[in-house]
């Protein structure tokens, strides 16, 4: 049985009005050729609080392209129409808004960036607020409330304390990254909900287990593995205010063996600064080791905190537990459709 030719495939819609038939249209050349009006697109998926990013890359020297107006909601999928060496089928990659629009040329261009919808203006606006004697997942929950989000959350991280918490003039999504340092977590918005659970545990916020994928050396276009050679950190102490004795006192986390990294950020409990401390020893644990790997066939399946095993590569990569950190989908005229993915080291 002979080989079927892998043929990627795309829909986009702007504002609800499907655009894909234009953009798969031709245009014509003197020499009686033609060439695709979809020069590229690119989609970035990120783990943590950045918004993931859209940018569309199209010909318009024939004047036929119209300009999506800034803040135009951009719906898009992805996938392969056909091949014997992919999985046939597109997939919902969610909506994003349009954050600028650019025409250059000669020959005339259009450039469109886009972000993530579910980043509002409300979500980055600064704000005043604090809570006391309450849980973590309350305080989630109220954040994913007031800016019209489902609150996924993970349970052990849901019924942490919280003994106090002050948000002062800092946004509702730069506190939703500040915990997420605090706690090890996977902290962002995406798809219409706060997502919030520990990074690499190896489960949803709704205790789901997330299935490891699997790739082999084969299959990959190019690779970069790079080892960065750091002070081990044996101890990270934080330091919290004691109000009864009214003096700082320290927290750790860590057996000692290494040097000791202290946070310069003063917690308001035992509890906070022990969390914070534990977060970041546990960060600095996967810190040394990274692997960019280059697929000359798109893989959707592939997205941010997914657990990842490799093999094929050297012994000391191959062993390695491995955490999905971004993805990269990239849809060209001249290359196909093509994904890079960046894995950090999960080995704790």
């Amino acid at each position: 049985m002979s080989a079927i030719e892998n043929v990627p495939d795309y829909v986009v819609t702007v504002n609800g009005t499907d655009i894909t038939g234009k953009l798969k249209g031709r245009i014509p050349e003197p020499n009686g050729r033609s060439r695709a009006r979809l020069i590229g697109l690119r989609l970035s998926e990120k783990r943590g609080g950045d918004a993931d990013e859209l940018e569309l890359t199209i010909d318009d020297s024939d004047g036929g392209m119209a300009l999506p107006p800034t803040g135009a909601t951009i719906e898009v999928s992805l996938g392969w129409s056909a091949g014997s060496l992919v999985k046939v089928g597109l997939v919902d990659k969610g909506r994003f808004t349009v954050d600028s629009v650019e025409h250059s040329g000669p020959p005339d261009i259009v450039t469109v960036r886009a972000r993530s919808a579910d980043m509002t203006s409300a979500i980055v606006t600064r704000r005043e607020q604090s809570w006391s004697k309450t849980t973590l997942g309350a305080v989630l929950r109220a954040v994913a409330a007031r800016n019209k989000l489902t609150p996924r959350i993970a349970p052990v991280l849901a019924d942490i304390a919280v003994t106090t918490l002050s948000q002062a003039r800092e946004s509702d999504m730069a506190l939703l990254r500040r915990l997420g340092r605090e706690h090890d977590a996977v902290a962002t918005v995406k798809g219409g909900a706060l997502i919030f659970t520990a990074i690499g545990a190896g489960i949803t916020s709704s205790g789901k287990p997330i299935p490891g994928a699997a790739l082999t050396r084969a299959v990959g276009d190019r690779h970069s593995f790079r080892i960065e050679k750091r002070e081990e950190v044996g101890t990270v102490e934080a330091s919290w205010h004691d109000r009864k004795g009214a003096k700082k006192q320290v927290a750790k986390a860590g057996k000692g063996e290494g040097t000791t990294r202290r946070l310069t950020r003063t917690y308001p409990t035992e509890a906070a600064a022990k969390q914070a401390a534990q977060a970041e020893h546990s960060r600095a644990a996967r810190a040394p080791m990274k692997l960019d790997l280059g697929l000359a066939l798109g893989r959707l399946d592939l997205y941010p905190d997914r657990p990842m095993t490799v093999s094929g590569f050297k012994a000391e990569i191959d062993q390695v537990k491995w955490l999905i950190a971004d993805v990269t989908h990239e849809l060209q005229a001249d290359r196909g459709f093509t994904s890079a993915v960046t894995l950090e080291n999960l080995n704790i």
